[in-house]
């Protein structure tokens, strides 16, 4: 969902690698403004939404320094409404994805225990409340992006790990079969922390893709 290729507007980042943000970035924001009700919780809601922005920015940028260190040339980051990806400009060798692909999920658990710690040292306060919410969206996008379906990290890294344990028919055929049957359980899932947690999932991940794996190896 948000997912879109038109570029908003683009900027040089790190590395020198060329950042796009897309329009349907814009739905985004105009959804945290629609919940947020009144001037002081739309001035929350905006940083919450700035941090969620800057989190999925360093996943990618964790994916591009995966690229960087062993000389993967990276084409661009880009970041919408329904998250981000960074794209190379050339395909890596499997045992090179295997740390480009790692490296989103590290930098957000790195941010979730950097923050965590800090907070021991603070306050109540409005600094104590970035940081703690700087910390759950970063522990949030970890585990969601570890979750073994595509085309989440998880499910990429789950498929990597079979490929070193078993022949790539078997492990693509186990990866789309693990992936059908989470695509099943998605929908209540995503039901149950909606009603739990108040958590809304803007992503779903595709059926038919883990079906063309199961079947096309099978």
């Amino acid at each position: 969902m948000f997912n879109d290729k038109s570029v908003l507007f683009q900027f040089r980042g790190p590395f020198g690698i060329s950042v796009q943000i897309g329009t349907s970035i814009i739905f985004l924001a105009l959804f945290f403004v629609y919940f947020s009700g009144g001037m002081l919780a739309l001035a929350y809601s905006s940083a919450f939404f700035g941090m969620v922005v800057l989190s999925i920015f360093l996943h990618e940028l964790g994916h591009a320094w995966g690229c960087h260190i062993q000389r993967v040339p990276v084409r661009r980051i880009f970041i919408f409404g329904g998250g981000g990806f960074c794209e190379p400009a050339r395909a890596p060798t499997r045992y090179q994805d295997e740390l480009i692909v790692a490296m989103g999920p590290i930098v957000n658990l790195t941010i979730w225990a950097g923050a965590s710690l800090l907070l021991r040292y603070m306050d109540f306060g409005l600094a104590y409340w970035a940081l703690d919410s700087l910390a759950l969206i970063n522990l949030f996008l970890a585990l969601l992006n570890l979750v073994p379906a595509q085309p989440l990290d998880g499910g990429k890294l789950f498929h990597l790990m079979l490929l070193r344990v078993t022949e790539p028919q078997r492990a693509m055929r186990i990866a789309g079969g693990v992936g059908v049957v989470i695509c099943v359980l998605w929908i209540p899932a995503m039901i149950y922390c909606f009603m739990k947690l108040g958590l809304i999932l803007f992503f779903i991940p595709p059926i038919r893709l883990h079906w063309q794996m199961f079947s096309a190896a099978a």
